[in-house]
């Protein structure tokens, strides 16, 4: 009976875990660059004596789904979406490299390019800083040219070129701060990329979540039934953990 209890206890835990995986999803479905977080079960044997034959499931969120959101125009001169494989380069949270392909870019007033709050890294690996109140424009290599307010059209100069990335994708892994870093062992830290000139960008358009909120909300559904399964589930071994002390009562 206690197999049985295992199995369902675990699973009605697990389901809780990766319903808050699809909610997450689901909340950044209208978020620039987001890509979808997967999740997915697996039996652990329970270690132990006399738990030889026990299991509990468990959930594992291995890899994003790093499949292309779509992109639109908008003619904001500095949206940029990564045309293709690649990524841009910001400045996370632990002031290490991070990458992410949210390319709704804005400037600070200190003229800092920043990308959801993290500064825009240029391919030197340093912080990007535009001139203020300048016409800027961002080219098909990530070259960031700027004209000044009343300069002639003819004195557009280069500013900056962001850097642009191409890791495998399968190295990645996704921060508390949702970007993503390169895979490391405990305690060691990455080695920030090399700027790759292959890489290109679309001036004036945006690369959208690649979460469906209609797939999402299928899957939330599906696991609203199956945590209602597995506590039926534990509800029915209690019955029959009952039923078989009142047997052995009466023996």
């Amino acid at each position: 009976m206690d197999k049985l209890i295992y199995t369902a206890l675990s699973g009605a835990t697990q389901t809780l875990d990766r319903q808050a995986v699809v909610a997450n999803n689901l909340a950044n479905a209208s978020t620039v660059g987001f890509k979808g977080q997967l999740s997915m079960f697996r039996a652990v044997p329970v270690n132990g004596a006399g738990h030889a034959t026990r299991a509990i499931a468990a959930d594992t969120t291995p890899a994003a789904d790093f499949a292309p959101g779509a992109m639109t125009r908008t003619g904001r001169s500095l949206d940029v979406a990564i045309d293709g494989d690649g990524w841009l380069a910001v400045q996370g949270d632990d002031a290490g490299e991070g990458y992410t392909r949210a390319g709704d870019l804005q400037q600070d007033a200190a003229g800092l390019l920043r990308s959801n709050g993290h500064v825009v890294l240029g391919e030197d690996g340093q912080p990007l800083v535009l001139p203020l109140q300048a016409e800027v424009s961002i080219a098909a290599d990530g070259t960031i040219s700027a004209l000044g307010a009343g300069d002639a059209p003819d004195t557009l100069a280069e500013v900056g070129r962001l850097k642009l990335v191409n890791p495998p994708v399968e190295q990645l892994v996704r921060g508390g701060d949702g970007l993503f870093r390169l895979r490391t062992g405990p305690g060691e830290q990455a080695t920030p990329l090399v700027a790759d000139d292959t890489v290109r960008v679309v001036g004036g358009a945006l690369e959208h979540s690649n979460v469906s909120p209609v797939e999402a909300m299928v899957a939330m559904i599906g696991n609203a039934r199956r945590f209602e399964m597995q506590m039926k589930m534990i509800s029915t071994a209690d019955e029959n953990e009952r039923g078989a002390n009142r047997l052995l009562s009466l023996s």
